[in-house]
């Protein structure tokens, strides 16, 4: 091995721990200033999970209520509703997009899929403000459009391509023999699409599935200006409630540093980074399934 090899070695494993350090380190600073609702003023788990009053005092003396059901509630509802409208049509494009017209798909549907991945959080939250909000109070004859509904179509076109792009790429990987066994078999091609490729893609497509869950649950911008920020559970889809990081982004700057208010705005913030490490252990269990299954 050169002296150019062995620097550019250390340098890419030097790059490779920093990204361990910085995440240890973003993970430690949360968990400190998370957990001093629990630890400083007092509050129990299973007030800040279950709880639906929120409001905290935001001095140093305590006392207020901390909980955040609405909150999860919300998040929830928001994003399995983004799922459930995103996931039907990420997979049919990704099967028009990989076996029916690879061309076309090359061409057509990929250079669209790339284009919504560049479009900036804040473009779709305006589109929803200015044309979803309204379409929804017109269709349904509603008092204000704001809703779950409004925050579930904007996460759904948000998280389309993630979904679409993983599942693609998951089909396109299954071993070109299987397809010609199948048809050797007689199969047609819908049945070689139901019967072979997908049951042998469903560990990429379950990746990328979670991987579109936790960014939808991560968004903060584009849901707050469509769901209302409204502090009450949704009593359907077409009405305005609020989420974690809509409250996070909104209160944050407001709150005095330490405070009961801040502190338990950190506790958000680490409850959703648990969040998200629950999703990366289940993608890594996917895969080490689809591995193992192969």
């Amino acid at each position: 091995m050169t002296k150019k090899e062995t620097a550019w070695r250390w340098i890419i494993s030097a790059c490779g721990f920093f990204l361990i350090v910085l995440t240890l380190a973003i993970g430690a600073f949360l968990f400190y200033r998370g957990t001093g609702t629990f630890t400083i003023y007092g509050h129990s788990v299973s007030e800040f999970l279950f709880s639906p009053d929120w409001n905290p005092a935001d001095d140093f003396t305590g006392g207020g209520q901390i909980g955040a059901a609405i909150f999860i509630v919300g998040s929830l509802s928001i994003c399995f509703l983004a799922l459930l409208i995103a996931t039907p049509f990420s997979i049919a494009a990704a099967i028009f997009m990989a076996v029916i017209s690879p061309r076309a798909g090359s061409k057509l549907l990929q250079p669209a899929v790339e284009i919504f991945v560049g479009i900036p959080s804040v473009v779709y939250g305006w589109v929803g403000l200015t044309v979803l909000v309204p379409f929804i109070q017109r269709l349904f004859h509603l008092q204000v459009g704001y809703s779950v509904l409004a925050g579930g179509i904007v996460l759904a076109v948000m998280i389309f391509p993630t979904i679409t792009s993983v599942s693609a790429d998951s089909i396109r990987n299954v071993p070109h023999s299987y397809q010609e066994a199948a048809y050797g078999l007689g199969s047609t091609r819908w049945q070689v699409i139901r019967h072979v490729l997908m049951p042998a893609a469903r560990p990429g497509i379950l990746t990328g599935i979670i991987l579109g869950l936790s960014r939808a649950f991560g968004e903060a911008l584009a849901v707050a200006m469509v769901i209302g920020k409204r502090k009450a559970f949704p009593d359907s889809i077409l009405s305005p409630t609020n989420n974690l990081t809509a409250a996070i982004a909104s209160d944050m700057g407001g709150a005095s540093e330490g405070g009961e208010f801040n502190t338990a705005l950190w506790t958000m913030a680490l409850l959703l980074l648990l969040i998200s490490f629950l999703f990366i252990l289940l993608v890594r269990k996917i895969s080490a399934q689809g591995v193992h299954d192969k």
